[in-house]
């Protein structure tokens, strides 16, 4: 049996509300991820029939003490007060031999305090694409919260329409958010503040504690390496094309973690102004924007930490945003080019190659794919024949032909390295809704088989040739809202 903690509760008494989760009735284990329990050190036997109970909320391992963390945020850039977990539940702290601990989260729990308008309920449609898109982005090696479990019962839960109910456990090195901190300012307790940042250094920036004894430096060099993780997170999820859809503050990471999956969505087309949330009508989360926002909510994060630290402070670690947001987005895009050195043309063959693809509409992922397939000895590109204005495309060539020669590398060793920084396999609109739809009637085969494609998204196994091909026509253009 795991074993648990519960630091936060023990930590931080009135961070939260002791709640157990609400059931759902007949609910039943659907599906889990093998590998993320194994690194868990989980046994399989606990997911058999026996141990049903551990993955619905209706029993707890050892040492578990739920609670429902209080928080607030600004939604679609709007102050919006009190949020928190309207329908999850911390269950306790996992802590490996090693001391590693994780966060076990129970999402789709039940009413909480904190649930204002809503039901406490999740649907397995997004239960699904939450626990698809995590396993997505981790296995893409870009920081995010885990799934293990899905659970499903025949209990409906009411959306646009009745839906299957569905709950998630969702595990992660923590689910503090940049909300967490908002919600003690404006309730103008600056202790609760300064006890939030003290616990986030002592549990996951120990080093801090030792190595700077004085306090308004340290929370700078903290706050420094929180600006520096979301700039990263920014840069990585705009490599891949990956558009999030709810940038609320209360759905930033403080440990620069992607969490709260909702609308989000993976380009195929390349549209820079892509928009995944239906719901977003102003555009405020596009693609194009991402890093703009996060900007925006990091200074947000900094107004609440202004009693511990100078602003010039707050405004030296804010500085650092974009000097990592370019740095960490230009060696990830250099590799997806091909690049083994810097130089300075580079950002103009990128920018010429990424308005191509605007002008013609051409997917994100399979372009890169496709330009991993480069010879650089050869006057042609294997990528010409997807452009209609070949001369456009061959002028570009040329310059990036010319930009190749310059590296005296081996096409093998080029492509090779090009294949590892662009993925053949993303985790498309329509792939998704393909798994829910047969999940929908207890039928998880779809599901199984691209959660195993996803967790080995650069590979060209055949196996994978029907999760790598480009979408149908319904596929580009599915809804998805922030109730997904």
């Amino acid at each position: 049996m795991p074993q648990f903690e519960h630091h936060y509760a023990d930590q931080l008494p009135g961070f939260y509300t002791a709640l157990k989760p609400t059931p759902l009735k007949g609910a039943r284990l659907l599906y889990h991820s093998e590998s993320l329990a194994q690194e868990l050190g989980l046994d399989e036997s606990l997911f058999g029939a026996g141990h049903r109970e551990y993955w619905c909320g209706e029993k707890f391992f050892p040492g578990m003490l739920p609670v429902a963390q209080v928080y607030s945020g600004h939604q679609f850039g709007v102050w919006a007060g009190q949020l928190g977990d309207g329908r999850g539940i911390l269950l306790g702290e996992q802590v490996l031999p090693g001391g590693k601990r994780f966060d076990w989260h129970l999402k789709g729990a039940g009413l909480t305090p904190y649930s204002r308008m809503g039901d406490g309920r999740a649907v397995l449609r997004s239960v699904v694409r939450e626990f698809l898109a995590s396993e997505a982005l981790h296995h893409l090696s870009i920081p995010t919260t885990r799934a293990l479990t899905i659970t499903t019962s025949d209990e409906p839960v009411f959306r646009e329409q009745p839906e299957r109910g569905a709950m998630l456990i969702r595990v992660a090195e923590s689910h503090i958010r940049f909300g967490h901190f908002e919600h003690f300012y404006y309730r103008k307790q600056p202790e609760q503040v300064k006890q939030l940042a003290d616990y986030v250094i002592a549990h996951h920036w120990p080093e801090l504690l030792e190595s700077e004894p004085v306090e308004s430096v340290r929370y700078q060099r903290w706050f420094t390496e929180v600006v520096g993780r979301t700039a990263s997170l920014m840069a990585q999820w705009q490599s891949v094309g990956f558009a999030h859809g709810v940038m609320n503050t209360d759905n930033m990471s403080i440990l620069g973690l992607t969490i709260d999956y909702g609308p989000f969505g993976f380009l195929d087309d390349y549209q820079p102004g892509y928009i995944c949330n239906h719901s977003d009508h102003q555009g405020r989360y596009s693609y194009d924007n991402q890093p703009a926002v996060a900007y925006w909510n990091l200074h947000r994060l900094a107004q609440t930490l202004s009693g511990l630290m100078t602003t010039e402070q707050l405004q030296t670690a804010l500085g650092e945003y974009e000097s990592v947001l370019m740095k960490v987005y230009g060696t990830l895009m250099r590799g997806k080019l091909g690049f083994f050195t810097e130089n300075k043309q580079d950002n103009d063959l990128l920018t010429g190659l990424l308005s191509l693809m605007a002008k013609e509409g051409r997917d994100f992922t399979q372009t890169f794919r496709l330009l991993s397939q480069t010879e650089q000895q050869q006057a042609s590109s294997p990528l010409r024949d997807e452009f209609i204005d070949r001369a456009a495309f061959d002028s570009w060539y040329q310059s990036y032909r010319q930009r190749l020669l310059t590296e005296e590398v081996a096409d093998s060793t080029r492509q090779d390295a090009m294949k590892q920084c662009n993925p053949r396999i993303v985790l498309r609109n329509y792939l998704a809704q393909q798994a829910i739809e047969r999940a929908e009637k207890d039928d998880i085969s779809a599901l199984t088989q691209l959660h195993q494609a996803l967790r080995d998204p650069y590979s060209d196994a055949k196996q994978y040739d029907p999760m790598a091909a480009l979408p149908p026509d319904w596929g580009k253009h599915l809804e998805i809202s922030c109730s997904s």
